[in-house]
């Protein structure tokens, strides 16, 4: 098993609150990671229809029977369960980590949590696995091995081909989340409508157009974006803006949560396949933008992540907040260094005093000194951030 960087958050946040709750994407390792920060817990999966069928019948006596600590995964599935808990929790107000979370989707979760246990929980949000966390485990992979394989954990644990777990994540897991939320009557238009977005991946949203490629409305849209967000299909990067003026762009990016599926939506089925595809650059994109969220969610840390694109179409991949400073990242796949590519930087720079750092991401060595950003090779993002005092 690979150990994940979010264990000591988990731990550190059941020392300080009665529950606490872990979302992500279905497979992420958020039961896994539950079961081995708090091995003395009961563990109790709602997926199970017997354990399901008793919580349903009488939850007094289903809380009498199975008494904290405990870890209830899949909890969306019950979110009455949620007040019964707080009744738990206030009963004994002194009692710290009685009661861990674990869900796959937010609204039904989340929504249960703000009505009944607001100020008794903390959150964590567990995504796939990260390349500092692979490292740490011994395992190095090529950059179109990484944009091919994607990761998640049961690839690296169970050697599973790419292909295989994600066609089946497809129809088991995206399909049946998404149902649980608003139930998709055409199947065929919302697989395309997944094609579609996966070819715009790292591009701004335009709302309209996807809706008239696929033939469906834009606020159906507009709809199921919202629920591949909620799912943790996909991830929303807004623009930065905040106090420029009208000069920059307001519309958001997307990106898929785990990069090997969108490479599987792109139907690209061979490693060899990847530096020839002409959205090359917008996958590695899409990787390094999700790695920077993993680094921030690992660690507990609100996501403060932005890109800037102003009207004239200058941009910068990627913008992390810090008080009311700013650190720039430009991405770049290549692997040779090129003083071109910190030319949009330089051109936001010069109407723009908050910025504090500037960094290209690239597949090259790590060129810390640059005289006018510093290079890092984009296995070294985590540990970038973190010298900004990001992390």
């Amino acid at each position: 098993m690979i150990l994940r960087e979010a264990a000591e958050y988990a731990r550190r946040m059941a020392g300080i609150f009665p529950v606490v709750s872990i979302t992500g994407p279905r497979q992420s390792g958020k039961t896994t990671l539950a079961r081995a920060v708090f091995p003395d817990h009961e563990y109790l999966n709602l997926e199970n229809p017997d354990t399901l069928h008793e919580a349903l019948a009488d939850g007094a006596s289903f809380f009498r029977n199975h008494p904290p600590p405990l870890i209830l995964d899949e909890v969306q599935r019950l979110p009455e369960l949620l007040s019964r808990i707080q009744v738990a929790v206030d009963a004994e107000p002194r009692r710290k980590g009685m009661f861990i979370l674990t869900g796959s989707h937010q609204p039904s979760l989340r929504e249960g949590i703000s009505q009944s246990l607001a100020g008794r929980v903390a959150m964590a949000t567990l995504l796939p696995l990260s390349m500092s966390e692979l490292a740490a485990a011994g395992k190095s992979l090529s950059r179109e091995a990484f944009m091919h394989c994607g990761f998640m954990p049961r690839l690296y644990d169970e050697a599973i081909a790419p292909f295989d777990l994600y066609e089946n994540y497809l129809a088991t897991y995206v399909e049946r989340d998404v149902n649980q939320i608003a139930n998709i009557r055409n199947r065929r238009e919302f697989d395309l409508f997944l094609r579609v977005l996966a070819g715009r991946a790292g591009q701004l949203v335009n709302f309209q157009s996807i809706a008239n490629d696929i033939g469906v409305s834009m606020p159906t849209v507009k709809g199921w974006v919202s629920i591949l967000e909620a799912c943790f299909i996909v991830t929303v990067l807004p623009c930065y803006y905040r106090n420029f003026g009208k000069r920059f762009v307001k519309a958001p990016k997307i990106y898929f949560t785990d990069v090997g599926l969108l490479t599987h939506l792109l139907g690209i089925r061979e490693e060899s396949q990847i530096s020839r595809d002409p959205l090359f650059g917008a996958i590695f994109e899409n990787m390094v933008v999700m790695e920077a969220f993993k680094a921030k969610l690992n660690r507990g840390l609100p996501p403060d992540l932005y890109f800037i694109r102003d009207r004239s179409g200058t941009e910068v991949d990627l913008v992390a907040e810090q008080g009311r400073r700013i650190h720039l990242f430009e991405i770049k796949a290549a692997a040779s260094y090129s003083p071109d590519f910190t030319k949009n930087m330089d051109r936001l720079s010069g109407g723009i005093d908050a910025i504090a750092s500037r960094t290209v991401v690239y597949s090259g060595k790590d060129l810390p000194n640059g005289k006018s950003a510093g290079y890092f090779h984009f296995a070294s993002l985590s540990r970038r951030m973190g010298e900004l005092s990001l992390l």
